[in-house]
């Protein structure tokens, strides 16, 4: 046998084998079968001084995203304002609900916010949802506006 004829031969042998290889990758990736989304953990990161306590995202035709962030600032904060956007950010949320003290959070303290997303921004139920909030408060005793934020993962109920 020839040095090319063999040179040739494991050329086809392997290169038919890694063909496979990557055709099945292929189809299992098409099929969703290694989609990152299903095994991503549902996660709600806050930048200091807040803290993400509690979160759910009610999928359909409108969403409904529930916010609950704590204050961790070590001090009583005021005019807390949330503004949330949906879809990554491309889509501004409506504002709905606020439970609780609407003018202030005191420290330690948590509060609850409620937002909907237009059917732009919706997700269905069991779908991935990617949103990102920002926070303007005013710490007691101060006058200047400071502004915070985070983002929330989860998967529509």
């Amino acid at each position: 046998m020839r040095k090319g004829q063999a040179a040739m031969e494991f050329l086809m042998t392997y290169g038919w084998a890694i063909l496979v290889v990557l055709a099945a990758i292929g189809a299992l990736a098409y099929f969703g079968v290694l989609s990152p989304d299903r095994f991503l953990p549902d996660k709600c990161t806050a930048n200091p001084p807040f803290s993400c306590t509690q979160y759910k995202v009610l999928g359909g035709t409108t969403t409904t995203v529930n916010l609950t962030i704590s204050n961790n600032a070590g001090s009583d904060l005021q005019n807390v304002i949330v503004g949330f956007t949906c879809n990554d950010g491309a889509i501004p949320g409506t504002l709905v609900a606020v439970t609780g003290n609407t003018s202030g959070v005191l420290n330690g303290n948590q509060g609850t916010w409620s937002f909907t997303c237009g059917t732009t921004g919706a997700a269905n139920v069991g779908q991935r949802f990617k949103g990102n909030y920002t926070i303007t408060y005013i710490k007691a005793g101060e006058t200047v506006d400071h502004k915070s934020g985070g983002t929330l993962q989860v998967r529509a109920e």
